[in-house]
């Protein structure tokens, strides 16, 4: 009897002392203010920002706040999770407020940005009555992400000015938040979204893995992924299911892009600009993709979450992977904390990666809205961006985690008396020699469709792709080139095609026409990859 107390008295121990344990937070109940977010960011950056802004909060007010989390997932998720509930509310108010019949047309039409002049009277009626309401989601602010996803909200009415850029017009000059930067927006003219954190795009890698595997060289540029022994060593993402990963994926191909066109002018300085641009956006397209396509042949997997492989590099699972930059620089601290340090490391391709924005924005309709604004002012206030990079136990910055990331504000990086204070003091994302400028009018208009293809490419038909891969590196000279440029044979996914047959399919209102575009693209694919094994084993014997 005395046993069986004791393994229950130890089971309710072990199950209550995290409870127990868990640092002090004002419930709702308690609280003066509460305030409901949704976010993609990991725990580290919810405990810092969450904690910062309770603190700044009551200085400022005298008031305190509650702050309630929502975490459903990456953007993707909380992008559909978005929809379906402004869907919901705004059909409660088109219906009983208004009294207006709800159809399969208005449904559709409400959100969309691109209604068609010849659309329903009746749906252009709903657009612009949702763009004036009050819809809600139950949540207030959504913090975390990318431009791209941010946009679209935008685009169809779920996020609002939030009168941040009225209020503080003092901080939305080249001085401290430019408008751009080598290509990229930071903010929205509208106010809708604001960035308030840079993120770029590069390799963590793991030096014992490197080492066991004979490579002498650290990754440094994107081209190194392609190196045949990093089989099965390289951790990648699914594109369609990650934006992160697809926005990198994106800078690989516009740095072959941007390489492409300095080479065209150097050898034809005085062509026609037009042209010469047009041709280093197809060429570079497709050694882009190539350069992507090897990678893919030497993925080990291709996960749903950007979060992975950091994880598994720093395990020694995979040897290298594309990562965001503050993943791998957070996976890097972590590995020394634990104390190996100079295990793992982390390095974003010199040319080959813009520095883009994670922004804040506030949700149509939301309940707290004083409260929301108010946390945009401090996540973007000097106070706010200083958690962003300063060591953890650093006067002003965080308490717990060193967040490892780089601070929108310009003139944060002026501070140089800061630098013993941060984590990464030689980060200069405004100062660097060799820069990527983004052009959205290349591919900005194939965002989609290009991650589409890369999946269909890597993904879908990954063990052929390898399998081809293989039995190339084993051929003599001969036969490995002819086999790589069937491998290569990517005509049938080209620049032209891609935006006009491929981006057609994807924006089909009969998702059918998704699907055949991707059988047709898989069987072209595994033809092709297959035909390139045979060469390069003919070649062997």
């Amino acid at each position: 009897m005395l046993r069986q107390t004791i393994i229950i008295l130890a089971l309710v121990a072990t199950v209550a002392l995290p409870f127990a344990l868990r640092p002090k937070q004002v419930s709702a109940e308690k609280a003066d203010e509460t305030l409901v977010l949704v976010t993609p960011h990991n725990e580290a950056i919810r405990h810092e920002y969450g904690r910062g802004f309770r603190d700044w909060y009551r200085a400022k007010t005298g008031k305190t706040v509650a702050i309630d989390w929502r975490v459903i997932g990456g953007t993707s998720e909380i992008a559909r999770f978005l929809e379906g509930e402004y869907v919901a509310s705004f059909q409660n108010i088109w219906t009983q407020k208004l009294g207006k019949p709800w159809s399969v047309e208005v449904q559709a039409g409400f959100q969309n940005p691109k209604l068609p002049a010849d659309a329903l009277a009746i749906v252009k009626e709903a657009r612009a009555a949702f763009l004036v309401s009050e819809a809600a989601c139950g949540i207030d602010l959504f913090f975390g992400g990318g431009t791209y996803d941010f946009d679209k909200q935008a685009k169809a009415g779920r996020i609002v000015d939030s009168g941040i850029l009225k209020k503080h017009p003092e901080w939305f000059t080249d001085a401290v938040i430019p408008r751009s930067y080598a290509g990229e927006e930071y903010w929205d003219k509208e106010g809708r979204w604001i960035g308030c954190v840079l993120s770029a795009y590069g390799v963590i890698f793991n030096r014992d893995s490197l080492k066991r595997l004979g490579i002498e060289h650290e990754p440094q540029q994107w081209a190194d992924l392609q190196d045949p022994r990093l089989m099965g060593e390289v951790a990648l993402c699914d594109p369609t299911k990650s934006g992160s990963i697809a926005k990198a994926f994106e800078n690989v191909v516009q740095e072959q892009m941007q390489r492409r066109l300095i080479a065209l002018t150097k050898e034809n300085p005085q062509g026609n600009a037009k042209v010469r641009e047009a041709k280093a956006v197809r060429e570079g397209w497709l050694a882009g993709l190539r350069l992507l396509q090897i990678a893919g042949a030497n993925a080990r997997y291709f996960t749903d979450t950007s979060q992975k492989p950091p994880i598994d590099v720093a395990a020694g699972n995979c040897a290298v992977g594309m990562c965001i930059d503050f993943y791998g620089r957070q996976q890097e601290e972590a590995v020394k904390r634990r104390g190996f340090s100079g295990r793992i490391g982390y390095s974003s391709p010199a040319g080959g990666s813009v520095s883009s924005v994670d922004p804040v924005a506030l949700l149509r309709g939301a309940k707290n809205k004083e409260v929301a604004v108010a946390f945009i002012e401090y996540v973007l206030s000097m106070e706010g961006q200083k958690l962003w990079n300063f060591q953890a136990g650093a006067a002003g910055g965080p308490e717990r985690f060193a967040l490892r990331r780089l601070p929108v504000r310009r003139d944060f990086y002026a501070h140089s008396e800061w630098a013993a204070l941060r984590s990464d003091p030689e980060a200069q994302p405004f100062e660097q020699k060799e820069q990527l400028i983004y052009r959205n009018e290349w591919t900005g208009g194939v965002f989609r469709e290009m991650a589409f293809v890369i999946r269909i490419m890597c993904q879908d038909t990954h063990g052929e792709l390898t399998t081809a891969w293989r039995a190339i590196n084993a051929a003599p000279p001969k036969a490995r080139a002819e086999a790589l440029a069937v491998l290569g044979d990517l005509s049938t996914v080209d620049y032209d095609r891609t935006g006009k047959e491929i981006r057609a399919a994807l924006g089909s209102k009969n998702k059918v026409d998704e699907i055949h575009m991707a059988n047709e693209l898989g069987a072209t694919f595994r033809r092709n990859y297959e035909r390139a094994e045979a060469i390069a084993r003919a070649g062997t014997r």
